[in-house]
């Protein structure tokens, strides 16, 4: 008698899951396995003080694949996003704010406060910088190329980046080439002369890598964090009414609607390997699952060393795998509040407009690029670059009546600490970012009811983030496409027969876009008929 499953997913996060949706929904008999009480991973809704529930480490699904989304029907299963305009909202030192809308016209109004030329300026490179974002987003749908042995096949499979890049032209095609290893703070220079516009802009670039805007090869996460935006740059924060964790739910709805079984605090410890082949996996406690196939959602340095383990590997693989780049950048930070943040850049009156997006504190590059020194020293900044969000004024349901919730992503905040730990510094942080916003807020601090402070640290040990970072691994170019996770391997296959990933360790990487599980299932798909 066979196995009871053709296919057991390892991780219940949302590329997990989403790869147990389009397996199940081609007829696969699939289990996914999930170690904590629900799924979700990083994207999870959480009650982090009584009354208050947080969308504890991911804020919003701008960048979800707009196909998943109707491939598996998730508004049935209760998503509802809500839009955000201004998407972003930058607040200055000198009381003065510059927000990015969804109208092109209403930006450039905005940016002509800061610099005519620049007002003029920002239509053209909207323009440009949507056809390149268009083709990279392109990238992100197709399975990366197996170089140096590329079959004709796989060249197939790359036939849809080819209409995007058609659109770019030859002139364009070459700005491609030379723009996507710049550091973003060169490409600013030569469109815009504002720093205000640059800091702005820029801050998109950095806000999930562990570099400054004055590092090479920022422009490409720029590029990516655009990539499939409908308005061509600043994507809607996408917030989700009932937080993030609605939205892994839906997902999950719609795998066990398509007939996969997922199991909860099921907590794998092992992936079962015979002949150089997975066999299934082995849980907590000694229970063994049997299948074919097993796709692990952990980051791969996890699933190659510890689930599987070195003794299967060949050594310069194992080498490899262990040079990964991690290096979890960021903090976050729980507000529950007893009103809203009464900003000096922001009326009252107009609070719950300008607070339906992001609000970022990065007011120029050199800012941004002095709080990275920090980082890179082994300290954390006093001045942080910080992303704001408050889903509350978008849905009072995640809060009790009349107050509020703030979710803070503090850059730059290091895994690992040059002369001290996380747990000496926790408190430390937290003041920094308190600080902070109060110099933008003068009585932000009365407002505060409860802080949460969450290291890169917690996040490894509590979600799984390895060395806290939520892209399993650095999204940088010798990190992409081919070479994601690492190159001969981009292909979501493994050296082990039936072993695959579809986490964000794999292309294209992080971000809440359901891309790497969605193209991972589709590989599968295609190899075992």
């Amino acid at each position: 008698m066979g196995a009871p499953y053709e296919v057991i997913i390892v991780g219940g996060g949302h590329n997990g899951l989403t790869a147990a949706s389009y397996l199940a929904r081609a007829g696969r008999r699939v289990l996914l396995l999930e170690r904590k009480e629900v799924v979700g991973g990083a994207a999870v809704t959480e009650e982090l003080f009584p009354g208050f529930r947080c969308s504890t480490l991911a804020d919003g699904c701008g960048y979800l694949d707009d196909g998943l989304v109707q491939d598996l029907k998730l508004t049935t299963h209760g998503l509802e996003i809500l839009p955000a305009d201004p998407v972003i909202t930058s607040l200055l030192p000198d009381g003065r704010r510059l927000s990015f809308w969804v109208d092109t016209e209403r930006t450039v109004r905005e940016i002509r406060q800061f610099s005519e030329r620049d007002a003029e300026k920002y239509p053209e490179f909207l323009e440009l910088m949507s056809k390149i974002a268009a083709v990279i987003g392109a990238l992100h749908r197709v399975t990366p190329l197996d170089l140096p042995d590329i079959s004709f096949k796989q060249l197939m499979g790359m036939m849809e980046i080819i209409a995007p890049f058609r659109r770019l032209g030859r002139k364009n095609i070459a700005e491609f080439l030379r723009v996507l290893a710049m550091p973003v703070s060169d490409l600013l220079n030569e469109w815009f002369t504002s720093e205000e516009v640059k800091g702005a802009i820029a801050a998109s670039g950095v806000r999930e890598i562990s570099f400054g805007p004055f590092e090479s090869g920022t422009v490409y996460m720029l590029l990516s964090r655009w990539a499939g935006a409908g308005n061509g740059l600043f994507r809607s924060a996408g917030t989700v009414r009932g937080g993030m964790g609605v939205l892994t739910q839906a997902i999950a709805a719609a795998a066990c609607q398509n007939g996969a079984e997922i199991r909860t605090r099921a907590d794998v410890v092992q992936i079962s390997i015979q002949a150089e082949q997975s066999t299934g996996v082995v849980l907590k406690g000694g229970e063994q699952l049997r299948a074919a196939t097993v796709i692990s959602g952990v980051d791969p340095r996890t699933t190659l060393l510890r689930l599987v383990g070195p003794k299967y590997l060949a050594t310069a693989f194992v080498r490899a795998v262990r040079c990964i780049k991690y290096r979890g950048s960021a903090a976050r930070v729980h507000l529950a509040l007893r009103r809203l943040p009464r900003f000096v850049a922001i009326p009252d009156s107009e609070s719950e407009i300008y607070l339906r997006g992001a609000v970022q504190i990065a007011p120029t590059m050199d800012y941004i690029q002095r709080a990275f020194d920090h980082a890179k020293y082994g300290d954390f900044s006093p001045q942080p670059y910080l992303d704001v969000r408050v889903p509350t004024v978008s849905d009072a349901s995640l809060a009790p009546a009349s107050r509020h919730l703030m979710s803070v992503t503090a850059k730059y905040a290091p895994y690992q600490l040059r002369h001290a730990d996380w747990e000496t510094q926790r408190d430390a942080l937290g003041d920094s970012v308190l600080e902070t916003l109060t110099r933008y807020a003068p009585d932000f601090r009365d407002s505060v009811l409860h802080m949460q402070v969450l290291t890169p640290r917690d996040m490894e040990l509590d979600y799984g983030l390895p060395e806290g970072n939520p892209n399993h691994g650095e999204m940088t170019l010798d990190q992409f496409f081919h070479m994601r996770p690492l190159p001969g391997y981009a292909r979501y296959r493994t050296p082990i027969a039936g072993l695959w990933l579809c986490g964000s360790g794999s292309h294209p990487g992080g971000g809440v876009t359901g891309l790497p599980g969605k193209n991972a299932a589709r590989e599968v798909l295609s190899h075992t008929g």
